[in-house]
């Protein structure tokens, strides 16, 4: 079937092979990220909807397990935009886990909701959770996140103590560094006093490694990121996390069954969500270097999908 929600599975750092799951099926969120690899929202709000049905996804998440398509190291909620905006992320949540019984779920969110007591409750049965906060000075947070009206620096950290409060899954906090935007001292030493009293299990300290939705948002130097991770060395539990085992030879074996249309759909379907490099994209999805090449000149041809240099290498997306 052609999946209108599941995308990759692709490669993550803290979660191995990821299959990602849009809760939203455009571009719709609570913040305006000038480094969001998906473009620019769309539709900026804060209003909880069930943007893309519980049912649909479920039933995406049937059949992806039904086909016998790579199996994920997780399922991760996410997609074009804030997915703890859906409305039936619980029965998400809830159904994804029972679908795959054996495999966790994990949230990507921008932390603008997590003030609100139901959606905290929703989010207690996931087993990790990925939050973002990329700065806690008001100017920083207003050029780089651009919130929508409603949307609180006060709000975010709020939420962000009392979901840890009652949480018993892990948190592995995301801070995204953008050059002369976020990456001041001021901004340091917030985060600084604030992590050690939220205690995550997890810190990532990033930049931009993709386009960003505008060209303000720049990476910043290697000598930046290694000072930042020095300094918020030791603010979190110390737990860490044990990477998955990698299944990337089962999932090459599967995969080089799989027809050329299937393949063509995966590679698709992944770009639809994020741009990413050929290299990416087969890692992700265990195509064999030949495999990959035809499908990308394919799906060139038949203009499926675009090409762009950016940050030195060569990216792909979905045509709009």
């Amino acid at each position: 079937m052609q999946f209108k929600t599941l995308y990759g599975p692709v490669r993550s750092g803290r979660l191995g092979l990821s299959l990602g799951v849009d809760l939203l099926g455009k571009r719709i969120c609570s913040l305006d990220c000038i480094y969001c690899e998906v473009g620019p929202t769309r539709i900026h709000t804060l209003e909880r909807r069930a943007y893309m049905p519980a049912r649909t996804i479920l039933e995406e998440l049937r059949s992806w397990k039904s086909q016998g398509l790579p199996r994920p190291e997780f399922i991760t909620l996410g997609g074009l935009g804030e997915p703890c905006l859906n409305l039936e992320l619980e029965e998400i949540i809830i159904g994804s886990r029972t679908i795959f019984p054996d495999i966790p779920v994990a949230v990507l969110t921008n932390s603008t909701l997590l003030h609100d007591p139901a959606v905290r409750r929703e989010l207690a049965a996931t087993q990790v959770i990925l939050p973002s906060l990329d700065t806690l000075v008001p100017s920083e947070f207003i050029k780089i996140n651009k919130p929508c009206s409603g949307v609180t620096l006060d709000n975010i950290t709020t939420g962000l103590l009392e979901f840890r409060e009652r949480y018993a899954g892990r948190i592995f906090l995301e801070i995204l560094l953008a050059r002369g935007i976020n990456d001041s001292e001021e901004n340091l030493a917030r985060l600084r006093d604030f992590i050690p009293r939220l205690k995550p299990d997890r810190v990532d300290v990033v930049t931009m490694t993709r386009p960003g939705a505008s060209p303000l948002a720049k990476a910043v130097d290697e000598q930046t990121l290694i000072a930042w991770r020095t300094a918020l060395r030791g603010t979190t539990k110390k737990e860490g996390i044990q990477q998955p085992a990698s299944i990337q030879g089962q999932t090459q074996d599967l995969a080089q069954d799989l027809a050329t249309d299937a393949q063509r759909e995966l590679v698709l379907n992944s770009l639809r969500r994020r741009p990413q490099t050929i290299d990416q994209v087969r890692e992700a999805l265990g195509l064999d270097p030949a495999q990959t090449r035809a499908v990308f000149a394919d799906l060139t041809a038949q203009g499926a999908i675009q090409h762009a240099r950016e940050l030195g290498e060569d990216f792909f997306q979905a045509a709009p």
